[in-house]
């Protein structure tokens, strides 16, 4: 019977949800991922070197596909699959796509065809991935674009990946997260912002689930963030923080 006869409840733990983190080059996203529950880094490019971590690199879309099928089978003890970067990943794709369809711009079959075509190919795999029993973090660069209102024109801080990625990535994640450098009257700090801002893009669909709302702004510390995510109370010094690791990509 597929029908189901009992109600879900929502998922308690942080690796049964989806996120997108994205920031500055070398903030500190990639050590950020590696503190997560038994994480399996997808590298689609350089910046590892400095951390110690289980990582396959990811060349070519075709790899990435076979790493996926080999996840689905289970039988290994990660927990969280990072895609670092989702940038290069969706630029795979759309290399795949071309060769498979033997052009040399997405434009070259009218009609916005070959951008449905890598659309559609980075959502059917992307998507299968993401209803894996495992949590997903993918990480992002950030772009800065021109947002027009009413009144004025803003900055805003979103994912560098291109519009349609874009749009299917922010829409398949529970959590978005924003990563950037601050100043203050002590110097630069790194944070992570969690809500939605005119400035960034960032949000949380998580918290009904856990009857509490993430702080706007957060230390860029998985641990700071793990804490304010299951409501718990900071009893201990953060020692990742002061260990300065987090300026590794």
């Amino acid at each position: 019977m597929l029908l189901p006869t009992e109600k879900t409840h929502p998922k308690q733990k942080l690796e049964d949800y989806s996120v997108l983190l994205y920031g500055q080059p070398k903030i500190g996203k990639s050590t950020f991922c590696s503190r997560m529950d038994n994480p399996l880094f997808l590298a689609t490019e350089p910046g590892l070197e400095a951390l110690s971590c289980y990582e396959v690199k990811v060349p070519d879309w075709t790899i990435f596909v076979k790493v996926c099928a080999e996840l689905s089978r289970g039988k290994h003890p990660y927990r969280t699959i990072v895609i670092d970067t989702i940038d290069n990943l969706w630029k795979c794709c759309a290399e795949f796509v071309r060769e498979k369809q033997g052009i040399q711009h997405e434009s070259d079959l009218g009609f916005g065809k070959g951008w449905q075509l890598v659309k559609d190919e980075f959502f059917r795999v992307i998507r299968k991935l993401s209803l894996l029993p495992y949590g997903l973090v993918m990480t992002s660069h950030v772009e800065i674009t021109e947002m027009k209102t009413r009144t004025s024109t803003i900055s805003k801080a979103i994912p560098s990946i291109p519009k349609s990625g874009r749009e299917i990535v922010l829409g398949m994640v529970d959590i978005i997260l924003y990563a950037e450098s601050m100043r203050t009257n002590e110097g630069a700090v790194r944070v992570i912002h969690t809500q939605p801002d005119e400035h960034w893009e960032a949000g949380d669909r998580t918290e009904h689930a856990f009857n509490r709302k993430l702080p706007a702004t957060l230390p860029l510390s998985f641990k700071r963030f793990e804490q304010a995510f299951y409501n718990h109370p900071d009893k201990e010094p953060d020692t990742e923080e002061a260990g300065g690791a987090e300026h590794a990509e």
